[in-house]
């Protein structure tokens, strides 16, 4: 009788070791990966600040030029101030919060194309150094926000499916380890877009 006792303790206390293996196994990894996608989130954010921070100098190296069109310029300012008010949380990077983030970027990148359609007008303005210096900036800022944008959605995904696997799945749930949004491609992004500064 005793020996069926320590057989049932020593199964009791084996499970409990390897559960207590799989709790803090899984848990230390969810940590770790909830981690890397706020660390690239502040990355993303990183990237669109610096895209915000160009555009006040890109305005008033345009607004130099007298006969240049308030309204897009206004459209620009307007767009750029609504991107800054749009802010999501680390905590709070679900699916809705990314589109309300993304729908305000758009904006102010919709803007800021029309800007350029318009300032194909002015061959002055387009032969401004200042202006070439900042459009090449600019450029450059958009290349590395899709850079961030995509490995922002690597990690996420990388995130996602560890907390959906089985038995991650039981701890993500208990521990309150929620799924991340992605950043989506926008309506007819399958068409690569013909860009022309101006520059040939």
């Amino acid at each position: 009788m005793k020996s069926k006792t320590w057989i049932t303790i020593g199964i009791v206390v084996l499970v409990a070791v390897i559960l207590y293996i799989s709790i803090k196994g899984s848990y230390n990894k969810m940590v770790q990966k909830d981690e890397a996608v706020t660390s690239q989130w502040a990355n993303v954010e990183n990237v669109y600040q610096r895209r915000l921070d160009l555009i006040p100098n890109l305005v008033n190296t345009v607004k130099g030029y007298a006969n240049f069109e308030q309204q897009t310029l206004t459209q620009v300012v307007e767009a750029r101030a609504h991107a800054t008010q749009v802010k999501v949380s680390p905590e709070n990077l679900n699916q809705e919060s990314i589109q309300q983030f993304q729908a305000a970027q758009n904006e102010l990148s919709g803007a800021l194309s029309r800007l350029m359609v318009v300032v194909e007008q002015y061959p002055e303005l387009k032969a401004n150094q200042s202006f070439l210096d900042l459009q090449a900036q600019l450029e450059g800022t958009e290349n590395r926000i899709a850079v961030e944008r995509n490995k922002f959605n690597e990690v996420v995904r990388d995130y996602n499916t560890y907390i959906r696997r089985f038995p991650s799945n039981i701890w993500a749930a208990l521990f309150n380890f929620d799924k991340r949004g992605y950043f989506e491609s926008e309506a007819g992004a399958e068409k690569a877009p013909k860009v022309d500064f101006g520059t040939n």
